[in-house]
C-alpha cells in the first residue's frame, strides 16, 4: 500500500468530495489563497475556483451559521475552524442549532454539514490557542464527533463523515499531520462509531484517541520490555461511542488505563472509566486509572507545555501501578 501523511490523507478526502459531487464546497479562514493553515487545502483555490473555496473573515459564528443554511438548503459544506478553540465563537451554531435543528423540525430537515478542525497542544501556541475541547462537543446529542490518529482512518472516517446526512465535527490533531502510515489504494470507508485496536495485547488496556495514539503505542512498547503485553484501543470516534470494543478488550485484559490530551478533570477519560465501572466491573483486577493533561492553562514556554501534555513516560509509570 502507498505510504502519505496525515495532511495528505485528508486533502485527498476533501477532493475526491468535491470531484464527487458538486454541492461540496467547503469554507474558512485561510482556506483558499493562503491553501490552509496546516497546508490542508494548497492548491484547491486554483483548481476549484471560489464558488467551492470560500476565504471567509474571521467570524466563527457567522461561519459556522453560513455553514448550516447552506446544508438546510441542500448543499454539502465542508467548514474549516482554524483552530478548536475559535469553535468557542460558534457555540451556539454548533450547538443549538446544527445539533438539533433535525430533532426540532421532527425529521424534517437535516443538516449534512462537516466542520473540520484542529486540536491540542505541543505547538508553541499558549493558552487559549492549545486546548483539547473535543470531548466538550461530545456531550451533546445531534453531533457526531470524530478524531483519526492515522492517515487511513483520516481518509476512511472523512469519507463518511461527507457522505453523513448528520452534522459531524471532524477533528484533527495539528502534531499529527506529518504522520505518515500506509492507505490502501482501493476506496475505503471507516464507519463513525467503530473503534480500532492498533495494538494487540493480554495483560492491560489503553484507551485512548487522536493525538495521544501515538504516544499509547510507545508506552505499549516500553511495558512489552518489561513483560506487560498491552492493549491499545482507538476510539477514533467519541460520539457515538463504541463502548463493545472497550468492554471486549477490558474483559481479556482484567485492567484499563484511559489516556487523554485534555485536563484530567472533568475529562471524557472519566466517561469511559464510569462505562467500564457499570457494566465491566467483575472482570477487572484494579481500578480504572486515567492519565490527562495538567490542569493548568497551557503556558508558552516549550518545556512547560512538554509537562503539561500526558507522556510515554507518565503512562508507563500509571500502568505499573496496576501491578
Amino acid at each position: 500500500m502507498p505510504v502519505i501523511t496525515y495532511r495528505e490523507a485528508v486533502s485527498r478526502g476533501l477532493r475526491e468530495a468535491l470531484d464527487a459531487d458538486d454541492r461540496v464546497f467547503t469554507m474558512g479562514e485561510d482556506v483558499g489563497a493562503y491553501g490552509g493553515s496546516y497546508a490542508v487545502t494548497k492548491g484547491f483555490l486554483a483548481q476549484y475556483g471560489p464558488k467551492r473555496i470560500k476565504d471567509f473573515p474571521i467570524s466563527e459564528s457567522v461561519l459556522v451559521g453560513c455553514g448550516v443554511g447552506a446544508a438546510l438548503g441542500g448543499l454539502r459544506p465542508v467548514v474549516e475552524i482554524m483552530t478548536i478553540n475559535f469553535s468557542l465563537l460558534a457555540m451556539d451554531q454548533i450547538v443549538n442549532v446544527a445539533a438539533k435543528f433535525r430533532y426540532m423540525s421532527g425529521g424534517q430537515f437535516t443538516v449534512p454539514l462537516v466542520i473540520r478542525t484542529v486540536t491540542g497542544g505541543g505547538r508553541q501556541l499558549a493558552a487559549t490557542h492549545s486546548q483539547s475541547l473535543e470531548s466538550w462537543y461530545a456531550r451533546v446529542p445531534g453531533l457526531k464527533v470524530v478524531f483519526p490518529a492515522t492517515p487511513s482512518d483520516a481518509l476512511g472516517l472523512l469519507r463518511s463523515a461527507v457522505e453523513d446526512m448528520n452534522p459531524v465535527f471532524f477533528v484533527e490533531h495539528a502534531t499529527l499531520y506529518g504522520a505518515r502510515g500506509e492507505v490502501p489504494e482501493e476506496r475505503y470507508t471507516v464507519p463513525i462509531g467503530v473503534a480500532d485496536v492498533k495494538r494487540e495485547g493480554t495483560d492491560l488496556t489503553l484507551v485512548t484517541y487522536g493525538g495521544m495514539v501515538p504516544v499509547a503505542l510507545r508506552a505499549a512498547e516500553a511495558l512489552a520490555r518489561d513483560g506487560v503485553q498491552t492493549e491499545v484501543v482507538d476510539l477514533r470516534s467519541l460520539r457515538p461511542l463504541d463502548e463493545e470494543a472497550v468492554l471486549r478488550s477490558v474483559r481479556k485484559t482484567h485492567r484499563v488505563v484511559v489516556v487523554e490530551e485534555t485536563w484530567q478533570f472533568g475529562g471524557f477519560a472519566g466517561e469511559i472509566a464510569a462505562l467500564v465501572n457499570e457494566k465491566a466491573f467483575d472482570d477487572l483486577d484494579g481500578p480504572v486509572l486515567r492519565v490527562g493533561g495538567a490542569d493548568v492553562p497551557t503556558p508558552y514556554a516549550q518545556p512547560l507545555e512538554t509537562a503539561t501534555i500526558p507522556s510515554e513516560t507518565q503512562v508507563v509509570a500509571t500502568a505499573k501501578r496496576l501491578f
